[in-house]
């Protein structure tokens, strides 16, 4: 039987078992609409979110300590036993008590800072307190899409190679069939008919992990998602599909690391460092408060709710508090301050070096990956001619079986081996992507 009636029946055979899938709950996603689902249910991103929000209140309670402080307090007082004063009057000594049975206090206080120049600075920390929160949501979100993408190409590997697999376990099984009519009518061994039930025997193994290989591959994309895995994970392409797009990727165009999560959230931490050595400067500067207090009291005898008078007094003022001597504190805080501003400078420059390291081993590894892809796609145009070749030359009896069989192992692994090439292509351009912060690229509106 000829190479291509053998792959018609194959992919019939293929094809009635994707109808049984469709009719069973199956879901057919683009890497799009994975990365999409992911987005919007992943549990990490919405704690990245939450933290987001956290901050911003932070930055809120930071702006209300600019505004007046108002405070109600109240309190009683009861006499147990009123406090005695002795005096000498005339020769003649004399107790005399003092106080009330009842004391009544209350009343309202207000105060608001007028010059306080480390609060004002507070203020730019949260700011950047919360643009760090952000650039952590980013990158929460960067490192799911690849996380996504990588488990999407994943399973279009496994997919593929079971197809693989199984055309291999089909064409054994079609051997074994014409082996085994061949001995029943005499003009083949008995030899001949067991080794061919042989090569099946040795198929299924591999058949059976590839079908666990895919399953394991949509579960682990549906934890991913951040969706149940009672349905049935499918793509809508296969790797070869993907080959005549990926060529279009640019990667020397733009290596910029200005869009670097990493880099980015040092950068913030430096702005903050820088912003704390303002901050601790600012200790040195005198504050400025106002304050307004109106109370009432009521002092009386016998019961505390009968004829009471209360009075009112009030007072306004302000308080200047002027920073002269605290043990060399403020000093220090500011070096250490200084010493971390610093620190943070020095790592920006050993990030930058290892992240252009990255950058570089990425592209020549993509670069080897693409002549990869050419070249395993030659080698499996030449193994389907050598097996059509051995496939003709073991119909006329030129060739063994044990040579047919040799060719057909060899075109399984040719194209095993060219699914696993466009596969490494495909993550390796994704973890660039989330490398340089291409949010567009990675597929994140």
């Amino acid at each position: 039987m000829s190479l291509l009636p053998k792959l018609f029946l194959v992919g019939a055979l293929l094809g009635s078992v994707s109808a049984r899938a469709a009719e069973s709950d199956t879901l057919r996603l683009s890497r799009r609409d994975c990365v999409a689902i992911a987005l919007n249910e992943s549990q990490t991103l919405k704690v990245a979110d939450l933290e987001v929000k956290k901050t911003d209140y932070s930055k809120k309670e930071v702006l209300a300590n600019l505004f007046p402080a108002i405070d109600f307090s109240g309190a009683y007082q009861r006499s147990i036993e009123l406090q005695s004063m002795s005096m000498n009057m005339g020769g003649m000594s004399q107790t005399i008590k003092m106080g009330t049975d009842n004391n009544w206090n209350f009343g309202f206080s207000a105060s608001m800072p007028l010059i306080n120049a480390s609060l004002w600075k507070s203020i730019g920390l949260s700011d950047t307190q919360i643009l760090q929160s952000l650039e952590s949501a980013r990158a929460s979100r960067l490192d799911l899409v690849n996380n996504v993408n990588k488990a999407y190409y994943a399973l279009l590997l496994a997919i593929d190679s079971r197809k693989v697999i199984r055309q291999n376990y089909e064409l054994a099984k079609l051997n074994a069939e014409v082996y085994e009519r061949q001995f029943k009518a005499g003009t083949a061994s008995e030899y001949d008919m067991l080794r061919s039930r042989v090569q099946v025997t040795n198929v299924e193994p591999e058949l059976l992990q590839a079908d666990i290989a895919v399953r394991q591959c949509q579960l682990q994309l549906a934890v991913l998602m951040g969706i149940e895995p009672t349905a049935t994970l499918m793509p809508t392409i296969g790797l070869s599909d993907m080959q005549q797009e990926m060529y279009g990727y640019h990667m020397a165009d733009d290596r910029s690391l200005s869009n670097n999560t990493s880099l980015r959230s040092l950068d913030l931490n430096r702005k903050l460092a820088s912003q704390n050595v303002k901050l601790q400067k600012m200790a040195w500067v005198p504050t400025l408060a106002a304050s307004f207090n109106i109370n009432w009291n009521a002092m009386s005898n016998g019961s505390p709710f009968v004829d009471q008078h209360f009075n009112p007094y009030s007072n306004v003022g302000v308080a200047l508090q002027i920073p002269i001597f605290h043990g060399g504190s403020k000093y220090q805080k500011l070096r250490q301050a200084k010493v971390q501003s610093l620190q943070l400078d020095l790592q920006r420059e050993t990030l930058v070096n290892s992240l252009n390291m990255q950058v570089d081993l990425a592209l020549d590894n993509i670069n080897r990956q693409v002549n990869q892809i050419e070249s395993s796609e030659q080698g499996m145009k030449t193994a389907v001619k050598a097996y059509e070749i051995m496939q003709k030359s073991f119909d006329i009896g030129a060739a063994s079986y044990l040579n047919l069989r040799d060719s057909e192992m060899a075109l399984t692994s040719s194209q095993l081996s060219y699914y696993q090439a466009i596969y490494n292509y495909l993550v390796s351009t994704s973890e660039l992507d989330t490398l340089l912060g291409r949010e567009a690229a990675l597929g994140i509106e």
